[in-house]
């Protein structure tokens, strides 16, 4: 298996030290990273955060371990209590995910959380990136972690490319590529990287350096407007070297596309549904009181046959109610 050269694929400096000499001056100060938060709550804090402002979680966040502090206490939770819990966050079945995790947590690791990416994966609803976050955040472990926030910065960063790319099988290597250090990661491991450095005091710069790249795609280095001027990283980026370049009006055509509309969408009724069934005092809803919710029955049809089929609700005799 060949050797990769790390990390001369980005041919400036290493970018770890200014990195992380802005991110431990900027870092938002949000609860997950206080010492001494357990790697539940971390785990917990990934999964809510996936698609929803920070201001929503964090009151959620802390709201959900003063109830269930571990998986133990939520693989016994009833599920109504964990979806009313869930309450506004959105996408529901992250919910319901949580609790299979955590059952199967129980279950298979005597209630603590596995620390490899590997195990992190097998575990319900844990998919690539927050096995990885998971793994940097609550273990240590000096692994790439991609989310969208790094892609933007590495796509602005090496390739001097405003707008991000989709995802790819190299966006792993590509981020490693960045790092002083990277752990054995069987991910890149089968693509042939490796990292020759033998200097340990990197492994912690770049274990930093993980969750410092998000940030800096979170408040500095934005979809829309970034703020050049605030960034530790101008005198490496290729993007800003190249006089800050624009796409291409097709590019953002392109891009707009893709962007998700909520209005009118079986998304938005399902929240409908899903709020009113956790608003009612009763443990049913009737039939009537769904029917209110959405005027397009056809749609509201189709979406309550979506919250069945996703275990979300149940029907009864007498309506509607969440399943137990």
């Amino acid at each position: 298996m060949p050797t990769v050269a790390h990390p001369p694929t980005h041919e400036h400096s290493p970018i770890h030290k200014p990195l992380n000499r802005w991110y431990a001056v900027h870092a938002r100060d949000l609860p997950w990273r206080q010492p001494g938060t357990t790697p539940w709550a971390i785990l917990l804090s990934e999964v809510m955060s996936q698609q929803t402002p920070v201001a929503r979680v964090i009151p959620l966040w802390r709201a959900w371990l003063e109830r269930w502090p571990d998986m133990r206490e939520l693989a016994e939770a009833p599920t109504a209590d964990v979806l009313r819990a869930w309450d506004n966050l959105g996408y529901p079945r992250r919910a319901l995910r949580l609790k299979e995790c955590a059952q199967v947590g129980v279950h298979k690791y005597g209630g603590e959380l596995p620390s490899t990416v590997g195990e992190l994966e097998s575990l319900p609803g844990i998919g690539n990136y927050t096995a990885r976050a998971v793994a940097s955040f609550a273990f240590g472990q000096a692994v790439p972690v991609v989310d969208t926030n790094v892609r933007r910065v590495q796509t602005r960063l090496v390739r001097g490319e405003f707008l991000q790319s989709p995802a790819r099988a190299s966006d792993l290597a590509a981020v490693a590529d960045l790092m002083p250090w990277v752990d054995e990661d069987p991910a890149l491991m089968k693509r042939g990287y490796r990292n020759p450095t033998q200097d340990p005091t990197l492994r912690d710069d770049a274990q930093l350096m993980t969750q410092a790249l998000m940030e800096l795609g979170a408040l500095v280095c934005t979809a829309r407007k970034p703020r050049c001027e605030e960034c530790p990283l101008t005198a490496h980026c290729r993007w800003f070297a190249e006089g800050k370049p624009m796409p291409s009006e097709k590019d953002r055509q392109a891009a707009a596309r893709k962007v998700q509309k909520f209005e009118g969408t079986d998304r938005q009724v399902r929240g409908k549904v899903m709020a009113l069934l956790r608003a009612s005092e009763r443990a049913v809803v009737t039939p009537g009181e769904v029917d209110a919710v959405w005027p397009d029955k056809v749609q509201l049809k189709r979406v309550i046959e979506s919250l069945l089929a996703d275990g979300l609700m149940r029907q009864t005799e007498g309506g509607y109610q969440f399943p137990r």
